[in-house]
């Protein structure tokens, strides 16, 4: 059997960019999943991006990754979230065709260079020396790697519940993995335990969409990839709004003692920001109604996943409480929701680079450490498959700061403070989020992608592109004045103050009333510029051009912060370093420093329970 540079266990959205990445790089892969129709499989709701979760699937985009291209492929839905906020805030999101969108990512696997399939299960890990050389699957079959990536999702150990109703698998239908957590045990891991749920699916034809509330998505530009000719031809569909009542909560609280949530069979820790609808409506007991989303599965079904609306209830419960809604009277489901627990493995058993301390060239990327979410396990799977390459070609880590993308404070929270609930991304866990925004994510990674080997060079010339084109625009803006004649009618358009003499069309774009597109319409100079752009561009470059020069003074403020704190990360901790020696810090410390091991001074102050009269200690120590 051929031997492999890395392995890849599972096929979900962490597999996927995880095998994509290392063989992009040049290395040979090998991904196993126990079914070739569930490939990216999404579990719950047919949706990319959201809050925070948009900014990380533009990152993954825009370091080299696959899934923002093959949701703007797969989208019949596209919002940006947010835009009534600033634009720190703005998140996409894409309600995608369930189907077509795991077709896609089958067909990306299938057609990338050095990428080999195997439709199996692996059940052990092979070690020689303390180092991952293999894995040998369900049939009894040994492939060996240099690396192993282990994106196992929900299927370790798991158990399915609707009510009363008890199962093992990993996934409706789908049979669970028993063991590879035992192993890992064996060896000398941390196991801890997670659950999650999903809501029952819809027979659109059963519902009276007459009384539900319209959704639209958006008409404009908006999309995923920076890659700015990927073609869509689905008819885009509408998503729809709808109340819980008082009627319904009643039922749903009369058959909470089949609740495996209070009945004791479920004990582990599920999603705070993400909860069932019974959970909803104990937790928030004197609230009459709770917001629900109707979102379509894809443009080819009739069936409907209902945002909002998870549960293990037993299912005729679940359908009786669902008839209550206005325009479900006559509602019908394809199949009811149902509550699973599932092995994970706390992620501060992990450096940055998602490698594991215990086994070298051993990764975990995805749910396995304590995630929840497509977004939050691609871009884990993405760092692990790039990371692998690196660790097997004796090369640094590739490790993003927390100043450089939420996918760098997604990794830094979980292996610097660890999990006590599925972990989720949202834009308040980044202190420097005017950084961070979705509109730059190419400018602030692709051309480190691009000198890994990842992204290509089509790629990095159109970030070339982009920025010289950005620049000319703000240059003119900057470099040119206006006279009162030509802009005071616009002005008072525009409800703001007029202009007594020529002056600077920046100033002027700095008013929060006048927008770039305003002034593009006053200003025949500017329209000719902006004509020169790309049309399949333009309106990106100039929303980016925007931003940009409004947004100045706080960007380059939180710049200067960012750097302040980069003295702390530059600060490294010898990998042997014995902190029990250090007696003068706390015993608390002490102890949570030699677990986690933290390799720079910045690491080791965002673990909590350390101290800032710790970090003043190991500063003396290590001569600052």
């Amino acid at each position: 059997m051929q031997k492999y540079d890395v392995i890849v266990a599972g096929a979900g959205h962490a597999g996927c960019e995880a095998a994509c990445a290392a063989a992009n790089m040049g290395a040979t892969v090998l991904i196993i999943t126990l079914d070739m129709e569930k490939i990216a499989q999404m579990s719950c709701n047919p949706a990319i991006g959201g809050i925070a979760k948009g900014q990380i699937i533009r990152e993954i985009d825009a370091l080299g990754g696959q899934t923002g291209i093959i949701t703007d492929r797969t989208s019949i839905q596209i919002r940006m979230l947010n835009l009534s906020k600033g634009p720190a805030m703005w998140s996409p999101r894409a309600q995608c065709d369930r189907k077509k969108y795991s077709e896609e990512w089958r067909k990306k696997l299938e057609q990338t260079q050095e990428l080999d399939i195997w439709q199996d299960e692996v059940e052990n890990i092979i070690i020689e020396k303390g180092k991952v050389c293999g894995v040998v699957t369900r049939l009894g079959i040994n492939f060996f790697s240099k690396a192993v990536i282990l994106t196992n999702g929900t299927f370790l150990n798991g158990m399915m519940y609707v009510g009363s109703v008890m199962k093992e698998g990993g996934r409706v239908s789908e049979q669970a993995n028993k063991s590879l957590t035992q192993q890992l045990i064996n060896l000398g891991f941390e196991v801890g335990r997670m659950k999650t749920s999903t809501p029952a699916r819809i027979n659109g034809r059963s519902v009276d969409f007459s009384k539900l509330v319209c959704q639209e998505g958006d008409k404009d530009f908006r999309k995923f990839s920076f890659l700015p000719d990927i073609e869509n031809n689905l008819k885009q569909r509408d998503c729809y709004i709808v109340y819980t009542n008082s009627l319904m909560h009643r039922i749903i609280e009369s058959g909470l003692a089949d609740s495996p949530l209070y009945n004791g069979a479920m004990q582990s820790t599920g999603p705070r920001y993400c909860p069932n609808i019974e959970e909803k409506i104990v937790t928030f007991a004197g609230k009459e109604s709770h917001l629900l989303f109707l979102e379509p599965e894809g443009v080819d079904t009739e069936e409907y996943y209902l945002n909002g609306y998870s549960s293990s209830l037993s299912w005729d419960v679940q359908w009786e409480a669902l008839r209550t809604i206005e325009g479900f009277e006559d509602v019908k489901i394809f199949r009811p929701g149902y509550g699973i627990e599932y092995d994970y493995f706390p992620p501060t058993q992990l450096y940055h680079s998602l490698e594991t301390k215990i086994i070298s060239n051993l990764f975990f990327a995805g749910q396995i450490n304590g995630t929840t979410g497509y977004e939050e396990a691609a871009a884990q799977g993405l760092m692990a498959g790039i990371n692998a390459v690196l660790k097997i070609r004796d090369l640094a880590p590739f490790v993003l700061q927390r100043n450089q993308a939420y996918i760098g404070v997604l990794i830094d929270d979980l292996v610097t403070k660890g999990v006590d609930e599925p972990y989720r991304m949202f834009t308040s866990r980044a202190e420097y989020r005017i950084l961070l925004r979705q509109d730059n994510a190419d400018m602030r990674l692709t051309e480190l992608s691009y000198n890994l080997g990842l992204a290509d060079k089509h790629r990095f010339d159109l970030l070339k592109e982009k920025t010289e084109l950005q620049e000319e625009i703000i240059n003119f803006i900057t470099y040119n004045n206006i006279s009162p004649d030509i802009i005071n009618n616009f002005l008072q358009q525009c409800s703001t103050a007029l202009i007594k003499e020529p002056t600077q069309i920046l100033k002027l774009l700095m008013r929060p009333q006048v927008s770039m597109y305003g002034l593009i319409s006053q200003i025949s100079q500017l329209k000719i510029l902006i004509n020169k752009i790309p049309n399949n561009r333009r309106k990106e470059i100039i929303e980016a051009a925007e931003i940009s020069v409004k947004y100045k003074g706080y960007i380059e403020r939180e710049e200067q912060i960012a750097k302040k704190s980069e003295r702390l990360e530059n600060i490294k901790i010898p990998e042997d370093f014995d902190f029990h020696q250090l007696l003068s810090i706390s015993t608390e410390a002490r102890i949570k420093l030699t677990r986690i091991k933290p390799v720079t001074i910045g690491q080791a102050s965002r673990i909590p329970g350390v101290s800032p009269s710790d970090i003043n200690i190991l500063l003396i120590h290590f001569g600052r």
